[in-house]
């Protein structure tokens, strides 16, 4: 009787790539890394110019000559706080709070249902939601500001808080929706079988999943919120006014102050930076959920 015998398998490790790709591909990465701070560097510098011109005197900034050693001095912070920032950012704080809860409140429960329970229409819905950024907000500007003024809520920032919700939305559900795309089906089908109602399955099951994408999510409403300056510019005056309405004080017919121009913009700038900074890792987690499979 033939015994036959196998051989067996090859298990030596595949050989290391040739010396010379292995430095091109060393020398491509440090390419790509000076690249990569130059570019950031390049980004970065407007924002560290703005803060070091913020702690200048106007003549230190009115140089010819760009001026980097000079005495610092807190007079531009102290000149924007005298002048009645207050106020501003109040009622920026309000308008951006209050809308971003309203397009959480909003946008969950409308991301969940064109998600995870689509129906026949669901693509025409997303196309809905997404076409309402196609508008130039300069062509809708007019016949929302007829609207406000006939029902008396010029320069009123719940208008803003209004605007704001409509206007961040669209974005929100958007993003939302590939959250809600990543969670398990067999979740939701377990908690249907255990016979979980709907609002607890969501509640218990889905948003502690999707928390990060959530925390993203708002991030960025609240980034748009804040910023935001032609509804602003155009349905506020003195009452409710947000810091970008404030920061345009600073543009008058003699010219550009700016020293007390850049301390105010860092002043505007920093609660958006305090935030990123404290969500840095919900942010990171939501912005790559889903990104591996």
């Amino acid at each position: 009787m033939a015994v036959t015998t196998s051989t067996p398998p090859d298990t030596q490790a595949p050989a290391a790539p040739p010396e010379p790709r292995r430095r091109k591909r060393s020398a491509a990465n440090v390419w790509l890394g000076v690249v990569a701070w130059v570019v950031g560097i390049a980004f970065f510098f407007p924002v560290f110019w703005m803060v070091l011109t913020s702690f200048k005197t106007e003549a230190d900034a009115y140089t010819t000559t760009p001026k980097i050693i000079f005495e610092p001095t807190l007079e531009q912070y102290e000149g924007v706080f005298s002048s009645g920032v207050g106020p501003y950012l109040v009622n920026s704080v309000i308008a951006t709070v209050f809308s971003t809860l309203l397009v959480l409140l909003l946008g969950i429960p409308a991301a969940f249902a064109v998600s995870l329970r689509p129906v026949k229409k669901t693509q025409d819905v997303l196309f809905f939601f997404i076409s309402t950024k196609m508008l130039p907000v300069v062509a809708v500007i007019v016949p929302i500001y007829v609207v406000v003024n006939q029902i008396g809520m010029l320069d009123n920032i719940w208008t803003l808080v209004v605007l704001y919700t409509g206007m961040n939305l669209p974005i929100a559900v958007w993003m939302m929706r590939s959250f809600f795309l990543e969670v398990p089906g067999e979740l939701l089908e377990q908690a249907s079988i255990d016979g979980a109602p709907l609002w607890r399955t969501l509640r218990e099951i889905v948003l502690p999943i999707i928390s990060p994408g959530i925390f993203a999510t708002a991030l960025i409403c609240v980034i748009f919120a804040w910023n935001e300056f032609f509804f602003a510019v155009n349905l506020t005056a003195a009452n409710a006014g947000t810091v970008p309405v404030f920061l345009v004080g600073f543009i008058t017919s003699e010219g550009l102050y700016w020293a007390q121009l850049s301390a105010a913009a860092t002043m505007a700038a920093l609660p958006v930076v305090i935030a990123g900074w404290v969500a840095q890792n919900k942010l990171v987690q939501g912005l790559s959920f889903g990104a591996v499979k």
